[in-house]
C-alpha cells in the first residue's frame, strides 16, 4: 500500500473491504439464516486525527385532602429557570420538528450542562465537548489534556469560557468541577470555524456508510460541511473513511463469527442461560445472563432490580447496561448484562424485554418487583412498559446531587445549604406523609422555590412517604459502581472477550461467598443481624396494651398499632425494610414471641444458600479460538498466476527524450546491446 500523503500512522488498506463485505452478505444468509436476529461487537476505539415477608401498605399516595404542600401535577424544573421541560434527562421526544430533526446539532448545543455533569471516562468527555464546541459554534484549545484531568478554554482573544472536568475517586467516572459558561469572544453565535476530532469523524462516516456504502470522500466532504458546518480536507476524510471501513470490518468480523461461535458453546456448557444477539441497520445489542446468575435471583434475592451503565474505560462505541439485585447480606449480585449502541429509552426497552422473557425461562414470579434507576435516559418510560405492574424508585444520591447543583445557583451560605440538604433527606426517609410535610416546610422557610423544586421531582417515586413498593432501605442505584473493575480495560474493545472476563468474575465471586457463609450461624445474616440488634434495643422503654390476639397498641414517642397477622405496623417501618420495628418488638417482649419469627424470608442464611447454589461452568476452547481472524468471512480473492498484471502504455504518448547509446552515439539502443563495429 502506498500511504496517502498526511497519513500520521501506518493503517491496513481497506479499500476493497466494503466490497468484500457486500459481496458476501449472501454468503452469511446462506450460512446463518436468514430470520435468525443477531448482535454485533462493536469496534476498537480508534479515532481519525484532525414479597413475602415484606409487603408494602403505603397509604393512598398523593392524597391531596391530606397532602396539601404537594401537588403532583408539575414536572421537575430548574429553580432559578421558568422553561420547563418534562422530557428533561430522558431520550424520549414527543413528535419533534420536521425542521429540527433535519439538523443535528441543534441538539448538541446542550450536551454539556454545567457542575457535576458526569461522564463514564475520558473518551466519551472529549467525545462530547467535540459535539457541544460544534453544536455553539465555537473552537477550544486543551490547557491539559490527560487520562485523569482535562482542561479547555474558548480559543477567542480574551474570552472567559472555560471547563476543568477530572476523574471522579469516588466512582471512577468523569466529572464536571469548574465551568464558566460565557463566551465573551462573540463566537458562540454558531458561525465560527467548527473543529472535527477524529472520533468524532469516524463515528459520523460510519453512519453514513451504513447508509450508503458506495459514498465517496469527496461526497462525504460536501455532505460533512452542509449538515454540520465542519469544513475538512479530502485526505482527512479519505483517512477516516478508511478508520471507519475498518471498524466496520471489525463489527461484522465479530457479529457473524466470534459471538455464535461463543453463545453455542455457552449454551454446550452453561444450558439455562441467555445470549441474545440483534443487529439492525443503526443498532447492534447482545444481551448475556448465565444460568447461575438467573437461578440465583429467581430463588434467593430479593425481588428489587438495581438498573444503571457500567462505565467502560477503553471504549465508547458501546454502552454496558447492568441489572443487579442485592442477596439476603446485602452483596451486590449481577443477574444480566447488555451491550448497546446507546442508553435510551429503545435500549432500555429491549434490555428488560429480554431480562423479562430470560426469568419466565426460570419461573420467576413476577410479584411486587421493585426497579431502583436513576429515572433518565427514557428508564421512567421503559420499566412500567415492560413490567406493567412493577415499582419504579428513583435513585436518591442522583436526584441529591441535581438539588445541590441548584442549590449553588443561589445566594444561600453554605451552613444554609448543608441545613436543606438534611432536610431533603429526611423527607426521602419520612415513613409518613406528615413527617413529609415537616421536612417540606422547613425548606419552604428558607426557599419557596426549593420546595417547589423537590415537590415537582416526583416524590412518590423517592419518599417511603409515598413510594408504594418495597426497596428495603436501599435508596441508592449507585451500588452498582461496584462493577467498575470488573472488566480490564484490555479486554473492552472484543465482545466475546469482555463476556467471558465477567463469567470469571462472577465464578469467582460466588465461589468466595460460598465459602464465607459455612461458618455463618443464627437464622439472620450478619448484616441483618446487626440490624436486628439496634431495633432490639430500642424496644425497652415502651409501653403494650393488648387490643386482641393479634392487634397491639404500642406507646412511646407516639401511639402505634402493631397487627401481627398482617406483619404491619402504622409507623410502616415494618413493611417497608422487611424486618420487625422497635414497636413489633416490644409486642414480641409481651407476648413472648421470637423476633425471627417474623423477619422476611430474603433475610435468612437459607435464602443466600440458595442465591449462590448455581454453578458457573468453564468454557474449555477459549484458548484456543483465533480472535483475531474472522471465523466465517472468506478472504478477499487473490490474483490468480495465469493472469499477469499487464503493463499498460499509451501508443499516442510522443516521446520527448531520446537517449543515445554510450558507445556508438546512435538511437534505439543502449551499450549492453551494442552490435556496432568501431
Amino acid at each position: 500500500m502506498v500511504s496517502c500523503p498526511g497519513c500520521i500512522r501506518c493503517l491496513i488498506c481497506f479499500q476493497s473491504l466494503y466490497f468484500v463485505v457486500t459481496a458476501n452478505l449472501a454468503f452469511f444468509t446462506s450460512v446463518l439464516g436468514e430470520t435468525r436476529d443477531f448482535q454485533v461487537e462493536f469496534g476498537h476505539d480508534d479515532a481519525f486525527a484532525t414479597t413475602a415477608g415484606a409487603v408494602s401498605s403505603a397509604p393512598d399516595a398523593l392524597n391531596q385532602d391530606k397532602l396539601a404542600l404537594v401537588d403532583m401535577q408539575r414536572e421537575p424544573a430548574e429553580i432559578f429557570d421558568d422553561a420547563i421541560n418534562p422530557y428533561d434527562g430522558s431520550e424520549i421526544i414527543i413528535d419533534p420538528p420536521q425542521e429540527l430533526t433535519s439538523n443535528p446539532t441543534v441538539f448538541w448545543d446542550g450536551i454539556i450542562k454545567g457542575v457535576g455533569q458526569e461522564f463514564d471516562n475520558v473518551k466519551d468527555f472529549r467525545a462530547q465537548l467535540c459535539k457541544y464546541a460544534i453544536g455553539k459554534g465555537f473552537v477550544y484549545r486543551f490547557i491539559k489534556n490527560e487520562t485523569t484531568r482535562v482542561t479547555v478554554k474558548c480559543v477567542g482573544d480574551g474570552c472567559t469560557w472555560r471547563l476543568h472536568a477530572s476523574e471522579s475517586s469516588r466512582n471512577k467516572k468523569f466529572v464536571i468541577k469548574k465551568m464558566t459558561d460565557e463566551h465573551t469572544c462573540g463566537g458562540e453565535g454558531g458561525e465560527g470555524q467548527r473543529r472535527a476530532t477524529r472520533q468524532w469523524l469516524t463515528t459520523i462516516i460510519k453512519e453514513k456508510l451504513r447508509e450508503n456504502s458506495s459514498l465517496k470522500p469527496k461526497d462525504l466532504v460536501k455532505e460533512i460541511y452542509e449538515e454540520y458546518g465542519v469544513l475538512l480536507t479530502y485526505s482527512q476524510v479519505w483517512r477516516g473513511r478508511e478508520v471507519a471501513q475498518k471498524e466496520m470490518f471489525h463489527v461484522m468480523r465479530e457479529t457473524f463469527g466470534h459471538l455464535p461461535w461463543y453463545r453455542d458453546r455457552l449454551f454446550q456448557t452453561n444450558p439455562g442461560s441467555s445470549l441474545e444477539l440483534s443487529q439492525t441497520a443503526d443498532t447492534r445489542r447482545v444481551f448475556f445472563a448465565f444460568h447461575a446468575s438467573l437461578h440465583g435471583f429467581a430463588n434467593g434475592c430479593k425481588p428489587l432490580l438495581f438498573l444503571d451503565k457500567v462505565p467502560l474505560k477503553a471504549t465508547n462505541e458501546y454502552k454496558l447496561l447492568v441489572a443487579a439485585a442485592v442477596d439476603a447480606d446485602d452483596g451486590i449480585f449481577p443477574v444480566a448484562f447488555n451491550a448497546v449502541e446507546d442508553d435510551n429509552y429503545d435500549s432500555w426497552v429491549w434490555f428488560l424485554m429480554q431480562l423479562r422473557m430470560a426469568l419466565q425461562y426460570h419461573n420467576y414470579a413476577f410479584n411486587s418487583m421493585t426497579f431502583l434507576s436513576n429515572g433518565q435516559k427514557g428508564l421512567d418510560a421503559a420499566v412500567p412498559h415492560v413490567f406493567e405492574d412493577s415499582h419504579h424508585a428513583f435513585c436518591l444520591h442522583h436526584i441529591m446531587e441535581e438539588f445541590k447543583g441548584e442549590l449553588r445557583k443561589g445566594p444561600w451560605s453554605q451552613q444554609i445549604r448543608d441545613a436543606m440538604v438534611e432536610d431533603f433527606t429526611r423527607a426521602a426517609q419520612a415513613c409518613s406523609i406528615d413527617e413529609f410535610n415537616a421536612s417540606i416546610e422547613s425548606i419552604r422557610n428558607i426557599s419557596t422555590e426549593a420546595a417547589d423544586w423537590i415537590i415537582a421531582s416526583k416524590p412518590e417515586h423517592w419518599s417511603d412517604a409515598f413510594f408504594t413498593g418495597c426497596r428495603y432501605d436501599h435508596f441508592s442505584s449507585n451500588i452498582v459502581d461496584a462493577f467498575n473493575n470488573w472488566i480490564p480495560t484490555k479486554k473492552e474493545g472484543s465482545m466475546v472477550l469482555m463476556i467471558d472476563s465477567l463469567r470469571i468474575k462472577i465464578t469467582e465471586v460466588m465461589e468466595a461467598r460460598r465459602e464465607a457463609c459455612k461458618s455463618w450461624e443464627g437464622p439472620l445474616t450478619p448484616s441483618m443481624d446487626y440490624k436486628a440488634q439496634d431495633e432490639l434495643s430500642k424496644a425497652g422503654k415502651l409501653t403494650v396494651l393488648c387490643s386482641s390476639e393479634t392487634v397491639f397498641e404500642v406507646r412511646g414517642n407516639g401511639i402505634f398499632v402493631v397487627n401481627l397477622a398482617n406483619w404491619e405496623c402504622s409507623c410502616r417501618r415494618w413493611q417497608l425494610s422487611g424486618l420487625p420495628c422497635m414497636h413489633a418488638v416490644a409486642v414480641f417482649n409481651r407476648i413472648g414471641r421470637s423476633f425471627y419469627d417474623y423477619c422476611s424470608k430474603y433475610f435468612r442464611i437459607e435464602s443466600y444458600h440458595l442465591t449462590y447454589s448455581g454453578t458457573i461452568f468453564p468454557i474449555p476452547d477459549m484458548d484456543t479460538f483465533d480472535f483475531s481472524a474472522g471465523a466465517t468471512i472468506p478472504p478477499p480473492k487473490p490474483r490468480t498466476s495465469d493472469k499477469p498484471r499487464r503493463k499498460r502504455f499509451n501508443p499516442n504518448k510522443v516521446t520527448t527524450l531520446i537517449r543515445l547509446c554510450s558507445r556508438c552515439k546512435q538511437a534505439g539502443h543502449n551499450k549492453a546491446t551494442c552490435e556496432a563495429l568501431l
